[in-house]
């Protein structure tokens, strides 16, 4: 019996696990950590398992994989992603754009719009079965492409019903930096936001304004030298290149460092040199644009540390196109606090999602 369980990323922006069994065999779609510190991918989810699907190389999707590799699973990804996985992992490519036949079962890959390399996945069980992972599509940096059609569908509802656009977390990201005087860093996931986000500095504020620390820099390399870059990598390439060539710069306006959170890294580093000097709250901060760990929220409780959303998940409207697209009968909201909203939502009156919702249960396939 083919079904699809969610062991992990119901109810919370939390690790992302999911076991589904087809054909005979038991396969995890991403073995993640975290975001949080004492969110831990369980070792017990891999019982039973023969083989692990991770879809990017962020931590709350690939941060479990060491137990994988030490479990002898093959780990099947895209070879952007494969980078992020421990030296010994038994590796078995996907194409970030791809049809492939693992086990008797069609899988299809797309690009996710989200991450170097990540990717979203489709299997051709029943009437079809979509696991987006992470995926965002108004992305000017990466790729993304639509899936087939797909009755059951497990979607990234990170920002749950907010539903403002990439154009309006724009003009607020800008108008906060105007505001303050000094210097800025802003931590980010260097598979992520960090090239678009220092596109978007550098266009605004001058090439000598930004810099990049080696973390990002490496990411970005392996970016713009990938046979598979998508065309906005391409076309901004001319823009970043000088960047990727730069030394630190004590006196940069603009910092995009590692980690996003600032809990490790160049990030951390820096937050812990200002709060020492103090400098941070006066002529140094940190702006924050994603997920918001404890130890971000602690940052941001004392003066010099801000939070403005740069947009990297789908907005309300773009779950429902997903779902319009995909003819989804049955969806899971995964990695949101309250999925249960989302039966609100199909209500009379509600969103019009247009599909059954699961939040807990196995689903037949």
């Amino acid at each position: 019996m083919n079904e699809i369980r969610v062991l992990s990323g119901i109810g919370d922006k939390g690790p992302a696990c999911m076991q589904l069994k087809v054909n005979g065999q038991c396969w995890l779609l991403d073995c993640g950590h975290g975001p949080e510190a004492n969110a831990h991918f369980d070792p017990s989810w891999l019982k039973g398992v023969d083989a692990v699907f991770v879809t990017h190389d962020h931590i709350d999707h690939i941060g479990g994989a060491a137990y994988a590799v030490e479990a002898g699973l093959p780990i099947y990804t895209t070879a952007q992603t494969a980078k992020a996985l421990p030296p010994a992992a038994e590796v078995r490519l996907l194409l970030e754009r791809g049809v492939h036949e693992i086990a008797g079962v069609t899988v299809t890959t797309g690009h996710n719009g989200h991450a170097l390399g990540g990717v979203w996945l489709h299997f051709d069980i029943g009437d079809g079965l979509f696991y987006s992972g992470d995926w965002s599509e108004e992305s000017a940096w990466f790729a993304f492409d639509l899936p087939p059609p797909a009755k059951t569908a497990i979607l990234d509802c990170s920002y749950h019903l907010d539903n403002v656009p990439q154009y309006e977390r724009l003009a607020a990201l800008d108008a906060r930096l105007d505001r303050l005087v000094g210097q800025v860093l802003l931590p980010v996931p260097p598979s992520g936001r960090a090239g678009e986000l220092a596109l978007h500095l550098v266009e605004r504020y001058g090439l000598d304004a930004v810099i990049l620390d080696p973390e990002c820099r490496t990411a970005l390399k392996s970016a713009l030298g990938s046979a598979v870059a998508s065309e906005g990598l391409r076309k901004t390439a001319p823009q970043i290149a000088p960047l990727l060539e730069r030394g630190d710069l004590a006196d940069a306006r603009f910092l995009i460092c590692d980690t996003p959170n600032a809990d490790g890294g160049a990030a951390w580093g820096y937050v812990r040199a200002w709060r020492e000097s103090g400098r941070l709250g006066k002529d140094a901060h940190v702006v924050f644009t994603g997920h918001m760990t404890a130890h971000a929220r602690g940052i941001c409780s004392v003066p010099g540390g801000y939070f403005q959303r740069w947009n990297v998940h789908p907005p309300l409207r773009d779950q429902i196109r997903m779902l319009e697209r995909l003819n989804a009968q049955v969806f899971a909201p995964a990695f949101c606090t309250c999925p249960e909203d989302y039966l609100i939502e199909t209500g009379p009156g509600g969103s019009g999602l247009g599909a059954k919702v699961f939040l807990h249960e196995s689903i037949q396939l």
